[in-house]
């Protein structure tokens, strides 16, 4: 089939040149044996054994039963390769007994983050207080839901091993290795071969998920029953399609990055167009699959990593973890932010101490002229400095012009709102790391740390060689439809570095249910168990979509009660809000669409947070300002009284049209004719 893809000149060479680095061996990790270890196979006698002693956690408060340890993923001549898992149970004695109730499992992205750090910052059981080295109950935990899983993977990340030459080569061994590690835990936990399975994660799992179901579709015997699917903000692209195709969506949905500048905003449309990202969506989408892109590249990809296939988000968290700055490096590299980058920031803008005064003022009107003089800037032609790299160019103009970002700090790519400098601190590593601890979950003694920059092919250089899930999401529809699977996805509203619109791209270039993409622009409006707006909801033909309001990235912990309604309503239940209907040839979407939320970008938060490691205060722009911006663009602000939730059911032919909305001046505002 033809495939959406974008290709970076830039990146052939990188990967070239990375092909030829000697590198050194890396070292390997192997499970431990505690006492009372069974001989033999795996089998039902390994649950007493791997069952943790709440004795030794030194918690304060009930956590109920676990089961926590290494598994083996079965690979020829790598007996240490073990993933790891925490086993939760949703009450006393279901993850044992006899159930038809699903089960699910958690995994976190990077390439090359703990699945544990999803567990307490997310939406396990026990979270890491801010700032502290303080463990609390979460009452928004999932497996008070469901009995959940959380899983280290691939092997060798977080407290699951490898042998030195044991890391995966690539996604298809993620999947089998994952398949080899689920037929060993059936044999543990029996129950669970029957009960509908649930494959869940977030981000860089949005890569290893559909290779996952590949592998279980592609298996004659499959161990488990795999029933559905749940990725958030997914990373089923390259970085160039969900990261810098979305560019302006984002600017859009923050304006704030720009200061409201209409100007700037109009030159960031021109390149977006210039370089074939104004994608057109269309319900259904009709033209076939989207044409290829071709990213120009220019002067600055001499400096920057831009490698599409480098890690979406091999920093996940870490900054956090480590209480810095997105500009620490902490051992992995961020595509999206490198120090090149930065670094020909500041030569070119950067007030700098040494500087005189002389010199600064004119690097001060070289900025102006190049904030100010748009006229003088590639009119009618692509960037020579960016090429089409334009996410690069929006975070250079906030750090250089628009407050509180600055050069010192890094945007933050997972929660746009949020300028702390350090970011705030979540380190479950001085419990992880408590050998007691260690020994009550079974774990091996190799410190854990929530991010490794993972060594693809068993060597510390180089990226994830698989291609995009996206290339063959058609198949994988298919394959899901034909074995009953439900697709779920939710995206974060201020997430930075996966967009919603690029998702919502490869969602209209898929084909399920035997049509391409949704009929109907999502446009419903759901709310969480505290009664506030969480976003908007949108079903059919077993795909669920849903943009969360008010987070970023990690949508668990930026809104926990609204992720946690989400998941019992939308995963584990049968909350029909949302689901297009079809009802005597007209279509029917139950709960209401709502004009205002079908919009290509939700205006996001008004304030920018600033601060140091805890809010001290927010940014924000005058009244008018915001107003003139908005009339600019064509969109409206979400407020309490647009969002009002519509009539129960409603026809969708009776509302406002998608095709007479008002021109809303964004990507999606240009005709497909005009990629070719």
């Amino acid at each position: 089939m033809p495939s959406y893809r974008i290709f970076a000149a830039a990146s052939t060479v990188a990967l070239f040149a990375l092909s030829n680095v000697r590198v050194a061996a890396l070292s390997s990790s192997a499970p431990i044996n505690y006492t009372g270890i069974p001989d033999g196979d795996y089998s039902t006698e390994w649950q007493q054994y791997f069952q943790v002693s709440n004795d030794d956690l030194g918690l304060n408060f009930s956590m109920g039963t676990s089961y926590a340890g290494n598994i083996k993923v079965d690979r020829d001549r790598h007996d240490n390769d073990t993933l790891f898992f925490w086993a939760f149970e949703k009450e006393n004695g279901s993850l044992t007994a006899n159930s038809s109730d699903p089960w699910a499992v958690w995994l976190q992205g990077g390439p090359g983050t703990s699945s544990l750090y999803g567990l307490f910052t997310e939406n396990g059981p026990m979270l890491v207080e801010p700032n502290t080295n303080t463990l609390t109950e979460n009452d928004n935990a999932w497996n008070k839901l469901i009995d959940y899983i959380w899983v280290d993977q691939p092997v060798g990340v977080g407290y699951s091993t490898a042998d030195s030459t044991g890391y995966v080569n690539d996604e298809d061994q993620v999947g089998s290795d994952f398949v080899g590690f689920l037929s060993n835990l059936v044999q543990v936990f029996p129950n669970l071969a029957t009960r509908p399975f649930y494959l869940t994660g977030e981000s860089y799992a949005g890569r290893y998920i559909p290779y996952i179901a590949k592998a279980l579709f592609s298996t004659s015997n499959p161990p488990v029953k795999l029933s559905k699917i749940m990725v958030g903000d997914p990373a089923f692209g390259s970085n160039n399609e969900f990261k810098t195709m979305p560019t302006l969506s984002l600017i859009e949905t923050y304006p704030q990055l720009i200061a409201y500048d209409t100007d700037v905003y109009d030159y960031f449309q021109e390149q977006a167009h210039l370089c074939g990202l104004d994608l057109n969506l269309s319900y259904p989408q009709t033209g076939g699959n989207f044409p290829s892109i071709n990213l120009v590249t220019g002067q600055n990809q001499n400096t920057t990593t831009n490698n599409p296939d480098d890690d979406e988000d091999s920093d996940e968290d870490s900054k956090k973890a480590n209480g810095s700055s997105n500009n620490s490096n902490n051992n992995n590299k961020r595509a999206m932010s490198s120090r090149g980058f930065y670094a020909e920031v500041k030569a070119r803008y950067y007030d700098g101490e040494r500087l005189s005064l002389a010199q600064r003022e004119e690097k001060r009107h070289k900025r102006d002229v190049w904030k100010r003089d748009l006229t003088g800037r590639a009119n009618g032609s692509i960037d020579s400095w960016y090429g089409c790299f334009v996410w690069d160019e929006m975070v250079d103009y906030a750090v250089n012009f628009t407050y509180p970002w600055n050069v010192s700090q890094e945007f933050d790519t997972f929660d746009v709102p949020d300028a702390l400098n350090p970011d705030v601190s979540i380190d479950p590593s001085f419990f992880l790391n408590n050998n007691t601890v260690r020994k009550a979950i079974h774990a091996p003694t190799q410190d854990w740390t929530s991010s490794v920059n993972y060594p693809w092919g068993s060597q510390d250089t180089g990226s994830d060689p698989s291609p995009e899930p996206m290339v063959f999401f058609d198949e994988l529809a298919t394959n899901m439809t034909n074995n009953g699977v439900d697709m779920v996805i939710y995206v974060g509203n201020d997430d930075g570095i996966s967009p919603h619109f690029g998702t919502e791209v490869t969602i209209q270039n898929t084909t399920f249910g035997a049509t391409q993409g949704f009929t109907r622009r999502p446009g419903t409006p759901w709310w969480d168990d505290d009664g506030q707006w969480a976003g908007i909801i949108h079903q059919e033909r077993n795909w669920t979509y849903a943009l969360i309001y008010g987070t970023g990235h990690e949508v668990p912990a930026g809104r926990p009660a609204a992720a946690y309604t989400f998941v019992r309503e939308f995963l584990l239940g049968t909350n029909q809000a949302g689901l297009v209907q079809n009802s005597s040839g007209s279509a029917i979407v139950v709960g209401g669409e709502n004009p205002t939320l079908q919009q290509s970008a939700i205006p996001g938060q008004s304030g920018i947070a600033y601060g140091s490691t805890t809010t001290q205060g927010q940014t924000t722009w005058p009244s008018a300002t915001v107003a003139a911006f908005e009339s600019h663009v064509g969109f409206v602000a979400v407020t309490g009284t647009n969002a009002i939730k519509p009539s129960a059911t409603s026809s969708a032919s009776s509302l406002t049209p998608i095709g007479v909305l008002p021109l809303l001046g964004v990507i999606i505002s240009w005709t497909l004719s005009s990629l070719h």
